[in-house]
């Protein structure tokens, strides 16, 4: 049985920065778009709603035919996306801000049902309406301090891209707001799909500062080399397969040695170093889920679980594959 699709409501006021939502939005189109050429449903169905029908965004061009604000939610997840304003502080006294505030002030956030996404100053608005208080949150530089003055119960964290407290999900501001929804692709669709989209949009992959490593199905991908994102596509995919040298460099179109100087140029590892991740990788996941070690080791392609133990030892991970 399919997963529903996530409805996912970008909220929009006069003078909306339009950057804050268009980057995420195409995000998840491009990720619709990915999930349908893999023969999988679409996740995400993107709505533009507002207090009122119309709105001017920052740069000029007005929106029209924008949806009211729902009065009723369906059994179908959803995601509600805040996005900024232009100027020092949020203006939440004008007859949309009063009407949104007066909506949000209604909703009861879930993980998995009903979550928060906020982009920029868009945290101001969601602690205009209560629902910051007891989590930890970020927001624009500028707006950090109005931020801790609007809710002093929330916990504002600086000096991060995005911020992670279900079901509130926060990034510092514009182009931040578009690694917060990769983030949430890859949690939802897997970490090769959510390369893609980025590897699509030609935006690097990023973590916060504080948060955790890279996940190796998205490391050594921020890179424009089309050739080499197309061998990195192919073996993300099928890290099982038989892959030699040889082969990765006839997906490349080019010889195994113009391969190897490919990979240590623009990824910084070699292109068996970077099958090995991906694979050990995978041994994790499978292990995560029950299997085995020699299931765990044949599942991402290890000719044996002594082979899968190596790598483990080779790249550092705590204790063995399966035990402590």
């Amino acid at each position: 049985m399919p997963e529903p699709p996530i409805r996912v409501l970008f909220v929009l006021l006069p003078d909306s920065l339009i950057l804050d939502w268009a980057g995420p939005a195409e995000a998840l189109r491009i990720a619709n778009q990915q999930l349908r050429a893999d023969g999988r449903p679409e996740r995400f169905r993107l709505e533009f709603v507002g207090p009122a029908p119309s709105a001017r965004s920052s740069v000029g061009a007005q929106l029209q035919g924008l949806a009211p604000l729902p009065a009723q939610w369906g059994d179908e997840p959803a995601w509600i996306v805040l996005v900024g304003q232009p100027g020092e502080r949020i203006a939440v006294h004008t007859p949309e801000a009063r009407a949104l505030l007066h909506w949000l002030r209604g909703q009861r956030l879930e993980a998995g049902r009903l979550e928060l996404l906020t982009v920029c100053a868009g945290a101001v608005l969601a602690a205009h309406a209560g629902l910051l208080a007891g989590r930890r949150a970020t927001t624009h530089h500028h707006h950090l301090q109005e931020l801790a003055e609007v809710e002093r119960h929330c916990e504002v964290v600086n000096n991060r891209v995005f911020v992670l407290d279900a079901p509130v999900y926060s990034s510092a501001g514009v182009t931040t707001g578009i690694d917060l929804v990769l983030h949430r692709i890859a949690a939802l669709c897997g970490d090769a799909l959510a390369a893609r989209v980025a590897q699509a949009m030609v935006v690097a992959l990023r973590r916060g500062p504080h948060d955790p490593e890279l996940s190796p199905f998205l490391a050594h991908r921020n890179h424009l080399h089309a050739a080499l994102h197309r061998v990195q596509d192919a073996v993300s995919a099928q890290p099982q397969e038989d892959w030699t040298v040889p082969r990765m460099a006839a997906v490349a179109c080019t010889s195994p040695r113009h391969l190897a100087r490919l990979f240590a140029e623009h990824t910084g590892v070699a292109p068996l170093a970077y099958l090995r991740r991906l694979r050990l990788a995978t041994a994790q996941m499978a292990l995560a889920a029950g299997a085995s070690v020699g299931h765990a080791a044949a599942q991402a392609g290890f000719s044996s679980d002594t082979q899968l133990r190596r790598a483990w030892r080779h790249f550092g991970l705590p204790g063995t594959p399966g035990g402590g």
